[in-house]
């Protein structure tokens, strides 16, 4: 894939002064699942730098958003099981926020994956449900009922002209998109006054990324950044949020998926997978914090001032 050079995608700051980490990069250790979700970590990631105006964490040089658009349409995908899981995580916490809503007309689900969540938002009673997924694979694996609200492409605000949404929700994309500070403006552009953003990020403080260091699943050729409560927060503020918070996120998933994210040796950890399968162990739930953070926005009604760096 042809690479570009960027500035910070939060605060466009050109100060190249501070490198976090040099590449880790091979690309002929890429496979159909390179770019699919949850997959098995390749422990590879592009040459990352640290913003230190806003605590952004990003890639630069990165792929073109171009290569980057075609690279996710062919992705595979294998994890309709997590998916479910993650779903009904998320639902628990939009839970949160469900009181400051007057209405539920209308909701957006951007990344949708196979549609799971947009399953969670019907049954919290929300109207005029609709998803966005750039790859092919998860629509397919989607169920009947849910395939026909994901439209397949990349999240447009031309697309979406018209449409009026009181929630909006992106799970684990931002960190995978060229410009997640347009894709914000898009979404707060696209909501109703009072209207919510919800999102989930990787957290680059959290404990399991201190622990793992650059063995971390969250270093990875996917994420052109990863954030912090800080830069989460301060996203959302400069799309025009206000009342913005963050909440960290207690994931469950089965105990195979844990396995997948263990830094081991790769006949290794597909030994343990297998044998945690044939054991019916690795069907078993675990509850565990690792490292995501939840962070909540709302748009003011009309006539209130609105912050950008």
């Amino acid at each position: 894939m042809a690479m570009v050079s960027r500035t910070c995608p939060l605060c466009g700051s050109a100060d190249r002064s501070q490198v976090f980490a040099e590449e880790a990069y091979d690309p002929r250790q890429l496979g159909q699942f390179a770019f699919a979700s949850r997959k098995l970590p390749e422990y590879m990631h592009y040459r990352l730098m640290l913003c230190a105006r806003c605590d952004l964490l990003y890639a630069s040089p990165a792929p073109e958003p171009k290569n980057l658009a075609e690279a996710y349409l062919s992705a595979a995908y294998d994890s309709t099981l997590e998916s479910r899981y993650a779903a009904r995580t998320y639902a628990r916490i939009m839970r949160q926020m469900l009181g400051r809503l007057c209405d539920r007309a209308g909701a957006l689900d951007i990344g949708a994956g196979d549609g799971a969540f947009l399953k969670e938002l019907q049954a919290y009673g929300f109207t005029e449900v609709i998803g966005v997924e750039p790859s092919a694979a998860p629509i397919d694996a989607a169920e009947d009922a849910v395939r026909p609200l994901i439209r397949h492409g990349q999240f447009s605000l031309q697309d979406l002209q018209g449409r009026q949404f009181r929630l909006v929700t992106c799970f684990q994309t931002l960190e995978h998109v060229d410009d997640p500070l347009r894709v914000c403006r898009d979404a707060y552009a696209l909501l109703k006054e009072e209207g919510a953003m919800m999102c989930v990020v990787h957290n680059r403080f959290a404990w399991s990324a201190k622990m793992l260091g650059r063995r971390s699943p969250i270093y990875d050729i996917e994420h052109l950044q990863l954030f912090s409560r800080r830069s989460a927060r301060l996203l959302l503020e400069t799309a025009g949020f206000r009342n913005v918070r963050t909440a960290v996120v207690l994931n469950c998933y089965p105990a195979n998926y844990w396995i997948r994210l263990l830094p081991l040796p790769l006949r290794i950890k597909k030994a343990v997978i297998a044998a945690a399968g044939a054991t019916g162990v690795g069907r078993i739930p675990a509850v565990l914090p690792a490292g995501n953070l939840a962070v909540f926005g709302f748009k003011p009604t009309s006539g209130v001032a609105t912050g950008r760096i």
